[in-house]
C-alpha cells in the first residue's frame, strides 16, 4: 500500500504529456518555499493499493496519448520506494510510462530496484552550495548530488528541476556550478527552471506554521531570463516551467 496525500488527474507540469500524479505523504526535507507543506509530516494519509492505482491509470489512459503516464511526487516518494516497486512493476507491465519526482536524498537497494521500472526521473536540485542548501531545506545536499551521479552511472533519463528563489538560489555562481555539474551528464535531457511563488502560503496559515519567505518577491522576467541564459550555456535544453 502507498501512503498517498492526494491525486491529481490530467496533470501537465510533472513530466511529459498528460499525467496522473500521485502525491505521497511524508518528506525528509523542509524547504522554505514548499508549496505542499501539508505533505511533509510523516503520518498516515490515504492508503492506496496496487490494484486501485492501476485502475485509476487505466481509467485515464485515453488522455495520456503517446507521451503521458503516471508520475509519483510528494512529499518525498523515495521514502516509500519498497512499496512503489510493485506499483511501478504493474504499471510497466500494463504499458504505462512511469516517472518519479524526487529530491534525490534516498539511495537504497529498494530505490535502485525501483529505477528498473522508472522511465524518467524529475530530480529537484535545490541548491549546489552546501551551506545555502541547508539554509533552504534544513539538510545538506551531498545525498542529492550522489543520487544525480547514480542516475548518470545507470544512464537513467532525467530532467533537473531548479526553483529560482530570489536571494536563496539565484546567485550566478551557484547557477554556473549547477550547469558545470550536469554538463557532462548525457542522461540529463532538460533543465526546468521553476519560478518562485507563494501559492502554498495559505497552507502554512492553516497548519499554524510561519511562512519564512514572506518578504521574498516573485522573480522578475529579467531574473528568469538571466538564469535561463546561464544554464543554457552548458549545452542542456533549458525551459522556464
Amino acid at each position: 500500500m502507498l501512503n498517498v496525500h492526494s491525486v491529481e488527474s490530467l496533470g501537465t507540469f510533472d513530466g511529459p504529456g498528460v499525467r496522473l500524479v500521485l502525491f505521497l505523504q511524508g518528506c525528509n526535507f523542509k524547504c522554505l518555499y514548499c508549496a505542499n507543506p501539508d505533505t511533509i509530516e510523516m503520518k498516515v494519509a490515504k492508503p492506496l493499493s496496487v490494484d486501485e492505482i492501476l485502475q485509476m491509470a487505466r481509467n485515464q489512459r485515453p488522455y495520456f496519448g503517446k507521451k503521458g503516464g503516471i508520475t509519483v511526487s510528494g512529499g518525498e516518494p523515495l521514502l516509500q520506494a519498497r512499496e512503489l516497486i510493485p506499483v511501478f512493476k504493474a504499471l510497466k507491465e500494463d504499458g504505462f510510462n512511469t516517472c518519479i519526482d524526487t529530491n534525490g536524498s534516498v539511495l537504497t537497494p529498494a530505490v535502485k530496484e525501483l529505477m528498473e521500472y522508472t522511465d524518467l526521473v524529475l530530480l529537484d536540485i535545490k541548491q549546489m552550495d552546501e551551506k545555502a542548501h541547508q539554509e533552504l531545506t534544513a539538510v545538506k545536499n551531498q545525498l542529492t548530488l550522489r543520487f544525480a551521479s547514480f542516475l548518470h552511472s545507470i544512464n537513467k533519463p532525467a530532467w533537473i528541476r531548479y526553483v529560482l528563489v530570489p536571494g536563496y538560489s539565484d546567485k550566478e555562481e551557484h547557477l554556473h556550478k549547477l550547469g558545470h555539474f550536469i554538463e557532462s551528464m548525457s542522461n540529463v535531457q532538460k533543465i526546468e527552471i521553476q519560478p518562485y511563488h507563494k501559492l502554498g502560503k495559505h497552507k502554512y496559515d492553516a497548519l499554524g506554521w510561519e511562512y519564512q519567505l514572506e518578504d521574498v518577491e516573485m522573480n522578475t522576467p529579467e531574473q528568469l531570463h538571466r538564469a535561463e541564459t546561464i544554464l543554457k550555456s552548458y549545452g542542456k535544453e533549458t525551459i522556464i516551467n
